[in-house]
């Protein structure tokens, strides 16, 4: 392999390492990972990791040349990075480009799932609807990880380079550049919403003036949400510090959330996503359990805690297919508690005056306009609604995720594991306003800096992508995609009505018996 030539390093003086030496000084401590054939020692920067600490611990000892490129400007690592470089890594036994094969042109992918509720509004029918669903999700979904697990479909070199010509296609198309005035559009959105809001509620004199100014809060509070996204993953002018004022000013000034909680929560998700122990976003014990794993009282290493499987989550997750909707309403509460404990308790955050000073200014302007309306029933009305009507945006954060696959397959190509463990949203156009562009989830992974007002112009390309790799593209419409996710759910919840009533049976038995609890 060349020596390298754009760290700095003169080639007579540049180091090999190779893969075992690189495997034995990761296991001796050392904070070290693979970009582009290249070896960086982050030991001394993985506690000032912008984007979090835990974000970049998950990429040590590997090789994230598709993380690091697909979630950072190209200034961090033709620049920055130099700095941390220690030798050029030479992979044990070298790996060759190997062509993907021809067949995989005309791959033959999954059918079309479609929602069918038969026209009847029982659970029973409801129940049997969303299993039907999931079960044949599910039967694709085994499919396309098996065939991973063989290693049929991917090699990992050619499809490396399969992504990364994707990736510059996109550039060259100009969808990596920011469409201002779709932002334009949007803040005029932003303040005629907060403009009706307010006036019923400071000119409101019967309730229903109240209860349709907390309807517009909700839309208000939905809508901002999605800026503050891009501002997060310095989507807007491309300028970190500038992104970030941005983002801190509608999180934390605007929603009383904390953007650095957002971002080091949002980072791992990106990293690790789907996987059980590792992905906060999917980790929502005692209420719910998206696989049977949650049994075993897995330890969250983002929580840095077990998650126990007790009688509460037995519970709530027996039932879970049934409380989702409600559950995910008082999501806005759950996200200021995961702020303050953030805030509270986290070495690393970036400004952490500023973030106190927006979240305490919200509850300074909040509190003030309910304290304004006319009687307590109101004022709580007013914030019950407020808050949890803004539960279709957690719908949707939970969409993409909540059905698709959590198993952990090792060293899986980046590609491919953001196509199996996301799925994307099929929608009128017209009705991207609602979602915001995030609909494209499975789009947004692959490729988290592009700004979400391109991502529907990028599906054909990602489904081109996905037909000449032979790797599988999730999209199914807003119906059949809860209908999958909620038939997920219902698998899960039978798996735990089963064990309480085995657990029953047995605790029957002993006490007709009381012989058999000494002798089993």
């Amino acid at each position: 392999m060349p020596p390298n030539t754009e760290s700095g390093v003169p080639p007579s003086t540049a180091t090999i390492i190779c893969s075992d030496t690189f495997q034995s000084r990761v296991k001796e401590g050392e904070a070290l990972f693979v970009f582009d054939n290249k070896v960086y020692k982050v030991d001394s920067f993985i506690t000032r990791h912008p984007g979090g600490e835990l974000a970049m611990r998950h990429g040590i000892g590997h090789d994230v040349t598709d993380e690091i490129r697909s979630m950072h400007p190209p200034f961090v690592y033709e620049r920055i990075m130099k700095k941390f470089y220690i030798g050029d890594y030479d992979p044990s036994p070298p790996t060759a480009s190997v062509a993907l094969p021809d067949n995989l042109a005309n791959y033959d992918h999954l059918p079309e799932l479609k929602a069918s509720w038969g026209g009847r509004v029982n659970v029973e029918a409801f129940d049997s609807a969303i299993l039907d669903l999931h079960l044949v999700h599910k039967q694709n979904q085994d499919k396309d990880l098996q065939d991973k697990l063989d290693g049929k479909v991917i090699d990992p070199v050619a499809l490396r380079a399969k992504y990364q010509a994707l990736e510059q296609d996109l550039k060259d198309r100009g969808l990596f550049e920011c469409n201002y005035y779709r932002y334009y559009k949007e803040v005029c959105r932003y303040v005629l919403i907060i403009y009706v809001s307010l006036w019923f509620a400071l000119r409101g004199t019967h309730w229903y003036h109240f209860l349709l100014s907390a309807v517009f809060m909700a839309m208000f509070w939905h809508q901002l949400v999605f800026t503050a996204h891009d501002a997060g993953h310095n989507e807007i002018t491309g300028k970190v510090q500038i992104d970030h004022a941005i983002g801190v000013f509608i999180a934390n000034f605007i929603g009383g959330l904390s953007l650095g909680w957002w971002k080091d929560n949002h980072n791992v998700h990106h990293i690790v996503t789907n996987d059980p122990s590792e992905d906060p976003d999917i980790q929502h014990l005692p209420f719910f359990a998206v696989t049977t794993k949650y049994f075993n009282n897995l330890y969250s290493s983002y929580y840095k805690r077990v998650l126990p499987f007790d009688a509460v989550a037995r519970y709530f997750v027996a039932k879970q297919h049934h409380l989702y909707y409600l559950v995910v309403s008082f999501g806005r509460f759950n996200l200021h508690r995961l702020s303050f404990l953030y805030l509270l308790t986290s070495k690393n955050v970036r400004m952490p005056r500023l973030e106190w000073c927006g979240i305490l200014f919200f509850f300074i302007w909040y509190g003030s306009l309910l304290a304004s309306m006319p009687s307590w029933p109101i004022r709580i009305m007013y914030l019950l609604v407020s808050y949890m009507l803004t539960f279709p945006l957690h719908v949707q954060i939970t969409l993409s995720h909540f059905g698709m696959s959590t198993e952990t397959i090792e060293n899986e190509p980046f590609p491919s594991k953001m196509l199996r463990t996301t799925m994307d949203v099929d929608c009128p156009e017209w009705l991207d306003w609602v979602h915001g562009g995030l609909q494209f989830q499975a789009v947004h992974h692959l490729y988290p800096r592009l700004p979400r007002h391109n991502l529907r112009q990028c599906v054909p390309l990602v489904r081109q992508f996905c037909r000449e790799t032979g790797l599988h593209y999730y999209m199914y419409t807003f119906a059949t995609g809860n209908g999958v996710v909620l038939g997920g759910m219902k698998a899960v919840a039978d798996q735990v009505r089963l064990l309480n009533e085995n657990a029953k049976h047995n605790a029957d038995t002993w006490k007709h018996d009381p012989t058999l609890s000494t002798t089993q």
